[in-house]
């Protein structure tokens, strides 16, 4: 998320009471996540594990609970509590505002998009030309919603991030300042869920099409004219390149990146990387043609045992059944 205009660092410093480690002039042009900082951002850290990481990101200031040298280019501040003032300082900037019409007075609609009853329309979103909404859609706040898309009944767009802090007192949840982004002649089938990302855009590419009963996680970048099949569920922060088939019930893990012009067959597990142009099956998922011959060899077993058996040619002694 980018500040609406640059922040001093002496500023959060004097803000939150924490001691800055090097340039107390620079301003600050928007806060992440360390997995989508760029230069300007603030970004915290407080697992020493990720100290380095962060550190060597592109975030131009970290806050951390460890005193160490600010690498060139970069500001550090020092805090007891990292996460709570990178979350306090969210709050400061993407504040929660109650809705309590179904189109907030903040929202831009073009006056040829078409919103069926009840649907509810949050702050400072943006509906492009030509966009038919049925009945029921929820668009949470700050979505962009570009020019003929389409979303079906009971579609909730711009669902908080399901990102938390676990800690000795239980789970803390993020504060969600990122935005859902759908580009043009995007659809978007009845009852599907589409999460904000948390400092991020989630963001669905041109021409995607999702069937019903979809749910896409926090900040994933999914490419144009991509099919998503029902049942499909999306982990955060995973980017899907352009013309990928997700058919029915596949499930994809977290922080995976799905090349060009993949498919991957009903019901399969994505647990890792898939490489462009190729068609994948199974949990965990792999090329479907390895798979399938896999099957093949699997279907053959019980009469090659039968056969063996019936010989009495043994491959392994009983004593190893």
């Amino acid at each position: 998320m980018k500040f609406p205009q640059p922040l001093s660092v002496r500023e959060i410093a004097d803000q939150f009471q924490v001691e800055i480690i090097g340039d107390s002039e620079a301003m600050v042009l928007g806060m992440n996540e360390i997995h989508h900082v760029e230069v300007g951002d603030i970004t915290f850290v407080d697992a020493k594990k990720y100290v380095d990481k962060a550190l060597r990101s592109a975030a131009s200031f970290v806050l951390l609970n460890e005193r160490v040298p600010p690498p060139p280019g970069k500001t550090l501040l020092f805090c007891e509590r990292p996460f709570d003032v990178f979350n306090e300082l969210a709050f400061r900037f993407r504040p929660r505002e109650a809705l309590r019409v179904l189109v907030h007075p903040t929202a831009r609609v073009h006056p040829s998009a078409v919103l069926e009853p009840n649907v509810v329309v949050g702050p400072h979103v943006e509906i492009g030309a030509d966009c038919h909404i049925h009945a029921h859609v929820t668009i949470e706040e700050h979505t962009c919603i570009g020019d003929r898309v389409v979303i079906q009944s009971g579609a909730v767009i711009g669902t908080e991030a399901f990102y938390y802090k676990r800690t000795a007192a239980g789970y803390t949840k993020w504060r969600s300042t990122g935005r859902v982004v759908l580009e043009s002649d995007v659809e978007v089938g009845a009852q599907c869920t589409i999460n904000k990302g948390v400092s991020s855009d989630t963001r669905i590419g041109e021409g995607t099409k999702l069937d019903c009963h979809v749910h896409v996680g926090h900040d994933v970048v999914v490419g144009k004219r991509c099919l998503l099949v029902a049942g499909v569920a999306i982990a955060g922060n995973n980017k899907i390149g352009d013309d990928v088939i997700l058919y029915g019930q596949v499930g994809v893990a977290q922080n995976l990146h799905i090349g060009d012009r993949v498919t991957v067959l009903a019901q399969s597990g994505v647990g890792e990387n898939l490489e462009s142009g190729k068609t994948y099956f199974g949990t965990p998922a792999q090329e479907a043609r390895q798979v399938m011959r896999q099957i093949a060899v699997l279907r053959k077993l019980p009469a090659h045992w039968a056969r063996l058996e019936k010989s009495g040619d043994y491959p392994i002694s009983e004593q190893g059944l």
